[in-house]
């Protein structure tokens, strides 16, 4: 699909990039990986100000873009997936989406927490008892969306983070912009919020919105490495001018622009065409997972020995790159996916 920007489009773009270029500058993204929290609640409490979380979900894809490729220290993915999942809360409220388990597995016939009604709830509250692992921003977060399996199926279940029998732990990350926690639940009280479609439904708009959130990184990776290549000198030319810097920098683009259209394909079945949705995440999550590692691991390389100290932020990219991969499902997964989609 041909990517085509709007005219709103783009002034969004400039205001978020504006935004995050104050909020989320390297400086600031480094002092974040070293709080307990991971980000700054006042960067947070603008973000909500500014309705971005509102916002339709093609303007949400530009956000997320910008977002990306800033290294946003915020729970913005997680909470705008949780109430895609139904969840409710304090306009301010820090949300979580928890579906994984120990296993990684992402699909709901591996949901093995249980899910039982509570004596007397008349199926209004539901006890909870497993765990969830990866669960971005769950370690700060205020209220959560889980999946559980009843005796019908799995389904959908929102939670307070002060609930009593839950604890959340902190996972240790490569990525260190991005946090994730591990959450335990015994007898945890609970409301029912959606089912399984629901689910199938939240996973495909997270896959969506992570692909838009690759580009963003990939960009600025290509960025980055193209403005090394005009500064960085040898043997008297800046080695843009190299034959062999020039291919690798055009097949970073190649992928940065692959990633763009199969990201657009995603964030427009999601917006016009949900009966698209499932084939088109799969496939941006496939194309940007991959296109984002290459073009990381690219920047890197084409840095020399710069790319390869901590001083650098290309090792930032590359690991968000590496984590992002693997988070609501892995490109193997997703290739499976888009088989059973098409009938193959």
């Amino acid at each position: 699909m041909r990517h085509v920007s709007t005219p709103a489009h783009e002034e969004l773009r400039a205001t978020a990039r504006a935004f995050l270029a104050e909020a989320s500058p390297p400086a600031e993204v480094r002092r974040l990986m070293e709080t307990d929290a991971g980000y700054d609640p006042s960067v947070w409490r603008a973000i909500v100000a500014a309705g971005w979380l509102e916002l339709p979900f093609p303007d949400l894809a530009v956000v997320l873009e910008e977002a990306g490729a800033a290294l946003l220290g915020a729970p913005l993915l997680g909470t705008v997936l949780a109430r895609a999942a139904g969840a409710e809360g304090e306009r301010e409220s820090v949300l979580a989406l928890a579906v994984a388990e120990d296993s990684g597995r992402w699909e709901a016939d591996a949901v093995t927490l249980r899910a039982t009604p509570a004596d007397g709830g008349g199926g209004r509250v539901w006890r909870l008892d497993g765990h969830k692992s990866f669960v971005v921003d769950g370690q700060v977060a205020d209220g959560l969306v889980v999946a559980g399996r009843t005796e019908a199926g799995v389904a959908l279940f929102q939670v307070d983070a002060d609930a009593p029998g839950l604890t959340q732990t902190p996972l240790p990350t490569v990525d260190l912009t991005r946090r994730q926690a591990r959450i335990e639940l015994s007898g945890t009280p609970s409301r029912r919020v959606g089912d399984a479609d629901d689910l199938a439904r939240v996973l495909d708009l997270a896959a969506t919105l992570l692909a838009a959130e690759q580009v963003g990184g990939a960009q600025r990776c290509l960025d980055l490495t193209v403005a090394h290549a005009r500064r960085r000198v040898q043997f008297g030319r800046p080695i843009g001018s190299f034959q062999a810097v020039q291919h690798r920098c055009a097949d970073m683009l190649l992928e940065v622009e692959s990633a763009r259209s199969s990201s657009a394909w995603a964030t427009d079945a999601a917006a016009n065409r949900p009966g698209e949705l499932p084939r088109a995440a799969a496939t941006a999550k496939v194309t940007c997972s991959e296109a984002y590692a290459f073009v990381a691991t690219e920047t890197i390389h084409l840095h020399g020995g710069l790319g390869f100290t901590w001083d650098h932020d290309a090792h930032l990219y590359f690991k968000r790159a590496k984590s992002s991969r693997l988070l609501f499902g892995d490109p193997r997964f997703h290739r499976e996916r888009l088989f059973r989609e098409l009938g193959l």
